[in-house]
């Protein structure tokens, strides 16, 4: 399902900047690509603000996000790493979210992609609202700190709330069931955010980085820095100072 076969997976471990240990245990090598991934790869949409179609095979996947060195939303980001990973042998589901970050309600629509690996593990390098920096084991009440970050994952009547303690809160940051999602439910979801006008990921360019210590935003000329104490600095910026951050701290050259 995930064609793991159609990877180069030699160029993307270049990419991310990541050795395979063939003494690493399973969950180990999981983590330790996780965080590569994210450091690596930057979230952003800017090929959706530019009304560029996403396609979401693998080659087209690879020549995106590795050849060319971009990044991209949770559909590109996941299911490249889903390739990645089935590649190495791992058994890989995909799942569907619905984005809250504090919001609430059944008619929010599942827009956002997420991995179940080895039926054990919540595995998520495309969420642009401040993830997960490394897989969290699928436990009702599990509890991980991830550098400065804290994540907390509960379980009620079949669903599951993936929450980040922020500003001396839990925000709740998405929720999902288990329900299996396969990539063509993803191409639907996708391409209703690349084109539909209500779309948040249109009109206006979004790039996200999180590392130990703070999640990093651009939205069109403005960057914001948020760390998890609730701490929150802003600055605008010019086009020249825009491009100068994005390749510096995201490792970007994006198109115009």
């Amino acid at each position: 399902m995930w064609n793991g076969e159609l990877i180069d997976l030699d160029a993307y471990l270049d990419r991310v900047a990541f050795t395979l240990d063939p003494d690493a245990d399973r969950a180990t090598t999981l983590r330790g690509l996780h965080r590569a991934h994210l450091a690596a790869i930057s979230f952003e949409n800017a090929d959706v603000r530019d009304g560029v179609p996403l396609a979401l095979d693998v080659p087209s996947l690879q020549d995106k996000l590795v050849a060319r060195r971009r990044g991209g939303y949770c559909f590109e980001q996941n299911l490249l790493f889903a390739a990645v990973l089935d590649r190495l042998g791992y058994e890989v589901t995909g799942l569907a979210a619905r984005v809250l970050l504090n919001r609430s309600g059944p008619d929010l629509p599942r827009t956002h992609a997420l991995l179940r690996v080895d039926r054990r593990w919540v595995v998520d390098v495309g969420f642009g609202g401040g993830g997960l920096l490394e897989p969290l084991p699928l436990t009702a009440g599990a509890v991980a700190r991830q550098g400065d970050w804290t994540f907390r994952l509960d379980h009620l009547d079949g669903t599951w709330t993936l929450r980040s303690f922020q500003g001396g809160e839990w925000v709740a940051l998405y929720d999902f069931p288990e329900t299996p999602a396969v990539p063509a439910d993803y191409a639907i979801v996708s391409h209703y955010l690349c084109t539909h006008p209500a779309s948040k990921f249109r009109g206006r360019l979004l790039v996200q980085r999180t590392d130990e210590h703070a999640r990093y935003n651009v939205t069109d000329l403005e960057l914001t820095e948020t760390r998890p104490n609730g701490e929150v600095v802003k600055r605008g910026m010019t086009v020249d100072e825009r491009a100068t951050v994005l390749r510096e701290q995201f490792g970007l050259e994006l198109p115009g």
